[in-house]
Formats: structure tokens, C-alpha cells, sequence
């Protein structure tokens, strides 16, 4: 259980994966965690199915604000736009980096990974992603594979990756399982 964690979940203004956000911090919940909305700007962060607008969420905290070490993990939803426009913004970069420095887990879905590639902490890490990344992380140093789930234990943290929204239950229970530990 996650009796007194608090989980970050870093996602842009527009462009999150709704499920790949509301599935993961449903699964936070139950497993007795605090889920955080932190974004790039306050107010509230627009998410999406697929191409398609959908629900708002409003956000706890910005980066700008938010103290990483006051959390025990981070969730990078994924969602094409998402993690693109993350990777723009060098506070959002620092933010997603300062969790591999303090050795405290990660876990991202989908094309979350694009962030920590920017972050430069998937050098010599095994994860997964949505395939479009694979070239993108294996230049960034990674190893690639294309499975449900992947947790690599092989840095200064626990990293957790999935490929796309039919493997939530899987990053979800791995995620949960990370952050408990």
C-alpha cells in the first residue's frame, strides 16, 4: 500500500492522454497514494482521446512551484502533444530529472519518454514506449524492447515504462508497486 506517498503527475496544458492520466491516478488512490496535478502553467490542463478534446482537470501545483523532494514519485501520462511540449520547457525538464536524481521512482506511458530523453536520464536504462520513440531513446543511450511493461532497476531509481493505454492495468500495478516499495 501507498499510505502516506504523495505521486506527482507532470502533464502539459493541452494534449495528456486522458486515460493515461485518469487510469494511473485512479490506481494511485486505491492503493491509498496522494495523486498531485502538476503542470507548466496554473489553472486547469485540457485532456484528450487521441486527437480528440476532451476532459479538463485542474492543476495542484506548477513547476515553477513544485519541490520535487516533497513527493515520493513521479507519472509522465503520455499523449503526442504532451511530452512534446514538455520537453520545451527547461523547468518542466529539471522537474522530471530532479526524481532519477533523488533516486525516487518514475513512471511514464506512451510517449512520456520523450521528456526523459530530454532530461538525459534514460542513458544505459532498459524501458518501452510507443514504438514511434524507439530511435529516439536508443540515440539517447537506452535499450529499446517492446514489451506490457518494463521495470528497470539498472540507475538511481526504479523507472517504470509501458507502450500505450491497453497496457494500463499492467503500468498501473507496476507503477503502484514502485511507489510502495
Amino acid at each position: 500500500m501507498m499510505n502516506g506517498k504523495t505521486i506527482a503527475f507532470l502533464v502539459a496544458p493541452e494534449g495528456v492522454e486522458q486515460v493515461e492520466l485518469t487510469e494511473p491516478w485512479k490506481a494511485v488512490k486505491q492503493a491509498g497514494g496522494t495523486p498531485v496535478l502538476v503542470s507548466t502553467a496554473a489553472g486547469h490542463v485540457r485532456g484528450f482521446n487521441h486527437l480528440d478534446k476532451a476532459d479538463t482537470f485542474a492543476v495542484d501545483d506548477t513547476v515553477d512551484n513544485a519541490d520535487p523532494a516533497a513527493f515520493d514519485g513521479l507519472i509522465l501520462p503520455g499523449g503526442v502533444a504532451n511530452p512534446d511540449f514538455l520537453r520545451m520547457v527547461p523547468q518542466a525538464v529539471r522537474f522530471a530529472g530532479a526524481f532519477f536524481e533523488q533516486g525516487k521512482p518514475v513512471a511514464a506511458i506512451c510517449h512520456a519518454p520523450w521528456t526523459l530523453v530530454e532530461a538525459d536520464v534514460v542513458r544505459g536504462r532498459t524501458l518501452t514506449s510507443w514504438p514511434s520513440l524507439r530511435t529516439d531513446l536508443r540515440n539517447a543511450g537506452a535499450t529499446w524492447v517492446d514489451r506490457e511493461v518494463v521495470v528497470c532497476t539498472n540507475g538511481p531509481n526504479m523507472l517504470v515504462t509501458s507502450r500505450k493505454p491497453d497496457d494500463l492495468k499492467a503500468f498501473c500495478q507496476a507503477a503502484t508497486d514502485a511507489f510502495a516499495a
